[in-house]
């Protein structure tokens, strides 16, 4: 979404990966390395596809764990958050980790943030979290800007059967009992994993896929979404 943010719509964007123990976004993203320092202290967000990127995973060697208790966790967010040159940007993302755990309280305490989007997979078990999540951001005075149902059906690359691997509608239903939209549903595709791992985004390719399309679109409506609040 970030890609597509910058890419289709023009904005200005940066992530902070707020998964602190678990971080994925410079892999996804292709940037690596220590950041540099500018003349105030600040850390420089390394650059790539148009967004700025900030994750513990800059900080930590390759194999590097953070297996830190909250405070720490806590510490580490600040400092992305406080320490690095992130201006001038239309918008932040922040890529929190399941649950509604330390990370998730530090984001809502630290920063005016405009809204929330849920991305949950349609089944059950994830559902349970989703929910949770929305009642969490409530709870914290933080709109939801609606929810994105991922991995929503796989479709064969041979006869083109579509297969809901993962329950068809449980997102969407969760959206309308929590009374906000539903996004977008992103599919299950080789090539969003294949991009992902090769640290550069599907979002990023001329490709006009269901995956490519569902980001799209799904920027634009958290774009307007985001305005709508402000």
């Amino acid at each position: 979404m970030a890609v597509s943010m910058s890419r289709t719509l023009g904005l200005r964007v940066g992530i902070l990966d707020a998964d602190v123990s678990g971080p994925s976004i410079g892999q996804m993203m292709g940037v690596s390395g220590k950041p540099a320092v500018d003349s105030e202290g600040l850390m420089i967000p390394p650059e790539a596809f148009g967004v700025k990127c900030m994750s513990t995973a800059l900080l930590l060697p390759p194999t590097g764990a953070a297996f830190w208790r909250g405070p720490m966790v806590m510490s580490a967010l600040e400092t992305m958050m406080r320490n690095v040159a992130w201006r001038p940007l239309d918008v932040l993302l922040v890529d929190m980790p399941p649950g509604t755990g330390d990370a998730q309280l530090t984001v809502c305490q630290r920063l005016h943030l405009t809204g929330a989007v849920i991305v949950s997979t349609p089944q059950e078990v994830a559902l349970q979290d989703a929910r949770r999540g929305v009642s969490a951001f409530a709870a914290a005075r933080v709109p939801v800007l609606g929810m994105v149902q991922n991995m929503s059906l796989h479709v064969c690359e041979q006869c083109g059967h579509e297969s809901h691997i993962f329950g068809g509608g449980g997102v969407q239903e969760a959206a309308e009992s929590a009374g906000v939209p539903l996004l977008g549903d992103v599919p299950l595709q080789m090539d969003v994993r294949e991009s992902g791992d090769a640290g550069a985004p599907v979002a990023a390719s001329e490709a006009d896929s269901p995956a490519v399309k569902a980001y799209r679109d799904m920027a634009k409506k958290v774009w307007e979404g985001c305005i709508a609040k402000q």
